[in-house]
């Protein structure tokens, strides 16, 4: 996982124009101007042929039914279909200011794929269509939100302030209970549908999401690369103080022999990183010195 994620920032890097900008804005459009669609059709004569279906797919020929699908609302009650629109909004433009156009598009994008593939191989092995709807979908994207952004609060109700990595968790909890439902009922192919939907949320925040359940490790290897850091630099300004104060002009002296680059230029020197301070040693003393403490 950890290569793919990196692959994939390394392409979304040198590709800062791949993708959609304000992606979110139209799939909110989308989903507004589906949601009037189905309200307006009594007779349900156009929207079903909306819904994900394979078997139209490619025995009739309907392609549009592969993009369709991520537009049809997960609610009809007209509150709370605003209330979802407006979150998801909001979270798609926080991701994209913080990943940039192509990594959001990215993201969302190969959602879309793995939700699509794995609703053919249900078809395939089935004989059936699974209904594939972008719930979980959009799920991924609250989940890499609140990864990004564990402690943003949120008014539940427009009152009650909750962290958003309490909510993530709560719905991690609905999340696994919903696979657990499935798998009671002997309904294996549903069970596997919201892994296989927010695998895009593993294969691209799953480093992120690592690093905050262990977040003692990240800080220990942060804390190594600062030391590592600080040390070069300290080097670099303790040469340049014995340019300055001393004499003969020396970059390096050893601190076992005393002898300096500029008495001895082509001899090669050190510094110890066990040694407490910034220590020089010629090559000579390097691997047979005792570290000052």
């Amino acid at each position: 996982m950890r290569a793919i994620s990196r692959a994939i920032e390394r392409f979304c890097a040198k590709r800062p124009r791949f993708g959609i900008r304000n992606f979110m804005r139209y799939v909110i459009f989308l989903t507004a101007f589906t949601y009037l669609l189905f309200m307006l059709d009594i007779g349900n004569r156009f929207s079903h042929y909306l819904l994900f279906n394979p078997e139209a797919i490619l025995k009739r020929g309907q392609i549009w039914r592969l993009v369709t699908w991520i537009f049809i609302p997960e609610t009809w009650n007209l509150l709370y279909l605003a209330l979802f629109l407006y979150f998801y909004y909001f979270v798609g433009n926080a991701l994209e200011s913080e990943w940039g156009t192509a990594k959001l598009s990215f993201y969302y994008m190969l959602g879309i794929i793995l939700n699509i593939i794995f609703g053919f191989l249900c078809w395939i092995a089935l004989g059936v269509p699974v209904g594939i709807t972008p719930g979980y979908l959009n799920m991924s994207l609250f989940f890499a939100f609140a990864v990004l952004f564990p402690d943003y609060e949120l008014l539940v109700f427009f009152v009650i302030p909750v962290k958003v990595k309490w909510l993530a968790l709560i719905n991690a909890f609905y999340f696994l209970y919903g696979i657990y439902f499935r798998i009671y009922l002997k309904q294996y192919a549903l069970a596997l549908l919201p892994v296989v939907a927010i695998l895009n949320f593993f294969i691209i925040c799953g480093n992120d999401l690592q690093n905050r359940v262990r977040p003692v490790k990240a800080r220990a290897q942060s804390a190594t690369s600062r030391d590592a850091i600080n040390f070069r630099r300290a080097t670099r300004q303790n040469q340049t103080q014995n340019e300055s104060d001393d004499g003969t002009g020396y970059r390096h002296k050893c601190t076992v022999c005393n002898k300096t680059d500029a008495e001895h230029p082509t001899l090669e020197f050190r510094y110890c990183s066990r040694c407490e301070g910034y220590h020089c040693y010629c090559i000579d003393h390097i691997n047979r010195h005792e570290h000052i403490r």
